[in-house]
């Protein structure tokens, strides 16, 4: 597999593990110094602080997921980081049906002990 299929793979999986609310099991996908801009702005510093910020997400009964649509995986020259651009959507139950919001992502990969983990996200949120 190459090393961008190799990302994608890392990010639907990141997705389904969100979609299922399965926030202590996303902790292998990230850096343990993993940095997180979220889309209000707030900076997200370190792994356990960003299990918390699901776990958070997930407590709450209106929510349904995040979802990550990569776009562009740009490796370096090495192939030990790379960059994912995309969309995103956050959906939630509404009085009136879904509600969803969502914007881009620019997310940062680095290779560690041969797997790829995510270093940092930056969400911009649009809409």
């Amino acid at each position: 597999m190459s090393d961008e299929n190799a990302i994608r793979q890392q990010r639907r999986r990141t997705n389904k593990l969100i979609a299922d609310h399965e926030a202590e099991r996303l902790r292998p996908f990230f850096d343990p110094k993993v940095t997180v801009i979220a889309g209000d702005g707030s900076v997200v510093s370190g792994i356990d602080e960003l299990i918390r910020r699901f776990e958070s997400f997930f407590a709450d009964p209106t929510f349904i997921a995040f979802e990550r649509k990569t776009e562009t995986v740009i490796l370096d020259r090495k192939a030990a980081r790379a960059s994912e651009r995309g969309d995103w959507v956050a959906s939630w139950h509404g009085p009136s049906g879904t509600m969803t919001g969502g914007g881009q992502y620019q997310a940062v990969w680095k290779k560690a002990q041969n797997q790829w983990v995510l270093e940092s996200e930056h969400f911009i949120a649009l809409t």
